[in-house]
Parts: C-alpha cells; structure tokens; sequence
C-alpha cells in the first residue's frame, strides 16, 4: 500500500523583522535559498546591504529533506547565533531556505543567553510573517479515453481530483483523448479502482514519473 511521505515545508518569498533589545537592532531576512549557493548569493546581498552591521549571522537549511545546514555566528560568541537560528528553522520543519541577522550594538551586552534568545526571536518572528508552501509528492497518471466518452470522464475526472487531492492536467486530443492527473501516492489504489468502475474496466490508469510540487 502506498503511504504519503512527509517532507520539509519552505517559504513563498523573502521577509524581513526586525526586533530592538537593549539597543540593540535585530534584523532577520529570511528568504527561499534552493541551494547552497543560492543562499550564498542572498547571503552576499544582505552582507552588502548591512555592511555597517556588527555581525551578519547566518543559518541555512537546503535539500529536498533538509539534510543539507550550515551556520555561522560571525564574530558572536561561539553557539549563541548561528546555531540557535538553525535551530528555529529545524523546528519549524523548514528546508531550502536561508536566515541571516544583521545586528547593530547597541552598547549593552546581552549575555550569552540574551543573545541566543535574541537571534532566535528575530527569526522566529520573521517566519511568523512568512508564507509557507508545504511540499508533497505526486505521481503522473494519464488515462485514454475514446472520444465518445471524454466529456463524461473529463467531469468524472475533475470532481475526483478536486475530492482527493490531485492535480488535474490539460486533456491532449488525438486519436483518443489523454487525460492526465497528479495523484498522491496514498490515492493511486483509489484511482485505480474508481476508473475501473466508472468505465466497467475499459480505461486502465498508466502510472509515470514523480514530483515534488509545493503547495500553500
């Protein structure tokens, strides 16, 4: 039996917060990153806007599955910025995406604690505002169907996908007409047997490839 596997959601586009502690300015962009070096390059971007800052920390996350991170506390005490921001972007079960904290000293030290606390809330605050786009894989189904009976699928076809969670494709007319669906896994069984019935078994789903589409 096919079973719907998870995997890390991500966001839409970039946001920026900004918190003020103890004079001291906090500025969070996070911004989608789908590698390494795209988020090198927003990295370079931010670096060069806040080029007055104290400190640019950086925590990144990238790979289908999140299996990719780096972080760094440029300059802050070693684990009280890069890493606590990474560990709000694993908490939020995010991926491809990249956080940087440019901060401003504000002549008030804030202790080990206070920074980790600090960078962690500039980013958290900032995903608050963003909008994630969940991800989830689906498989390629096409169906070909006489033309006498594609008007009576195509309806069939589309109520079904809109109640199961697929994605229905543009009909391709030829000799017969190809309809094309993106099903998740967990509803190819379904598919399968809902197609075999609506057409007492003439129409047999052909399955394909796979794809990871984000969704919000």
């Amino acid at each position: 039996m096919n079973t719907a596997r998870c995997y890390p959601s991500t966001i839409a586009a970039p946001v920026v917060n900004e918190i003020v502690i103890k004079k001291s300015r906090f500025i969070a962009h996070v911004a989608p990153a789908a590698s390494p070096d795209a988020a090198d390059e927003v990295i370079a971007g931010i670096k060069k806007q806040h080029w007055d800052a104290r400190h640019n920390c950086v925590a990144m996350v990238t790979g289908l599955l999140g299996d990719q991170a780096r972080s760094s506390d440029d300059g802050e005490p070693s684990g009280t910025a890069g890493v606590p921001m990474l560990e709000v972007l694993r908490r939020r079960e995010l991926t491809d995406l990249v956080a940087v904290v440019a901060r401003y000293f504000g002549g008030v030290k804030l202790g080990a604690g206070g920074l980790i606390r600090a960078y962690s809330s500039a980013v958290s605050e900032a995903l608050d505002r963003a909008v994630l786009l969940r991800r989830e894989s689906l498989t390629r189904v096409t169906l070909e169907v006489a033309h006498a009976d594609a008007g009576r699928i195509d309806n069939v076809m589309r109520e079904w996908a809109a109640q199961h969670g697929a994605r229905f494709g543009d009909p391709t007319y030829g000799g017969t007409v190809a309809f094309e669906l993106w099903v998740p896994p967990e509803q190819l069984e379904l598919l399968r047997a809902d197609v075999a019935a609506t057409s007492a078994g003439a129409i047999v789903p052909v399955e394909g490839e796979q794809r990871i589409i984000d969704v919000r």
